[in-house]
């Protein structure tokens, strides 16, 4: 696959992923944390907004994937 196809690929599933993880972390946020203390409230934010990096990082190695072989066959 063409370095730039797997890049613009790569970049959809990033955007699609950061949108449906802020969607589904305010959706529990206010279906399930409404009552609770503020201290906990905070690392739940902290969580879920630093919780996406994880699942991004298999789509950004693989975007990356074909400059590592171009590099390594020169």
């Amino acid at each position: 696959m063409p370095p730039r196809l797997r890049r613009f690929i790569g970049t959809i599933a990033l955007l699609t992923l950061v949108i449906v993880w802020a969607l589904l972390a305010m959706a529990l946020a206010q279906s399930v944390l409404t009552d609770i203390n503020g201290f906990v409230a905070a690392l739940y934010y902290v969580v879920a907004g630093l919780g996406w990096v994880l699942p991004a990082m298999p789509i950004i190695s693989w975007m990356a994937g074909a400059d590592r072989k171009n590099a390594s066959s020169r």
